[in-house]
């Protein structure tokens, strides 16, 4: 990584012309980006300024100045380079989601490794992102996770599944049968919003297939989190994965 280059902080104007807020939101989706490389958080910056309802209001070039800016500015997304100095991403991920719950945090890679996933993920994180992917990517994980839905990058996802697979069978039947004696403490409607969480699908989305009103959906979401005893919707979903719960695919394709 090179030297931390110096902070910009930006103050939010209005949506862009044709803007789309995400659901839930009046106004353009509101991100912090930070990375110690500048060319990377100008790179990052140009991909989302292509989005007219997703705006960048503020930068930081380490993990401190990211809490302090997310703290100052409050946006909807914090989108946060694991390698950072002093005050990692996954760190200050953590701290974000202590300090101010609303904010939604991708993080961003160039680092593949099982580990960093899983302690993302850990840490509260519910986007995770190669910065080898593609630009449309970044887009879609930010305004998922504005949206209130976890997104995982497809290679991201094709590794999580590789290191779920890739245990002995004898793990693998152990970690499925933990699974399941978590979820059996879920009502059956919460097992069903259990499902659709593993699907990566958002309350708004989830609302609709269960017909219902989002608001209860995101009470069963809240409820599901405390059973289950995870900090955030990445990892429930990592549960319904293991425990082999489905969600039934959309009306169109039965």
């Amino acid at each position: 990584m090179t030297a931390a280059g110096p902070d910009r902080s930006a103050t939010p104007s209005g949506p862009g012309p044709g803007g789309a807020p995400a659901p839930g939101h009046p106004g353009p989706i509101r991100v912090l980006v930070a990375d110690d490389e500048p060319m990377i958080r100008a790179g990052v910056r140009a991909v989302l300024a292509t989005d007219p309802g997703v705006e960048v209001v503020a930068e930081a070039a380490d993990g401190r100045r990211a809490v302090e800016l997310v703290r100052a500015h409050r946006p909807h997304v914090a989108v946060l380079d694991v390698r950072m100095p002093g005050t990692d991403g996954i760190d200050a991920a953590a701290e974000i989601r202590r300090a101010l719950p609303a904010t939604g945090v991708v993080m961003l890679t160039t680092f593949g490794e099982d580990d960093y996933i899983l302690r993302a993920l850990g840490a509260g994180a519910a986007g995770f992102l190669i910065k080898s992917g593609e630009p449309e990517e970044l887009i879609a994980g930010v305004r998922a996770v504005a949206e209130g839905a976890a997104y995982l990058s497809p290679k991201v996802a094709a590794r999580v599944v590789a290191h779920l697979a890739s245990t002995g069978a004898g793990e693998r039947a152990g970690r499925r049968n933990a699974a399941r004696q978590r979820i059996a403490e879920l009502t059956p409607r919460e097992r069903d919003v259990l499902s659709y969480l593993g699907g990566g699908l958002s309350n708004g989305q989830i609302a609709r297939r269960l017909h219902l009103v989002e608001g209860t959906v995101k009470a069963h979401v809240s409820s599901v989190l405390a059973r289950l005893g995870v900090g955030n919707r990445a990892a429930a979903a990592v549960v319904a994965h293991e425990a082999g719960l489905l969600p039934p695919p959309p009306p169109e394709q039965r």
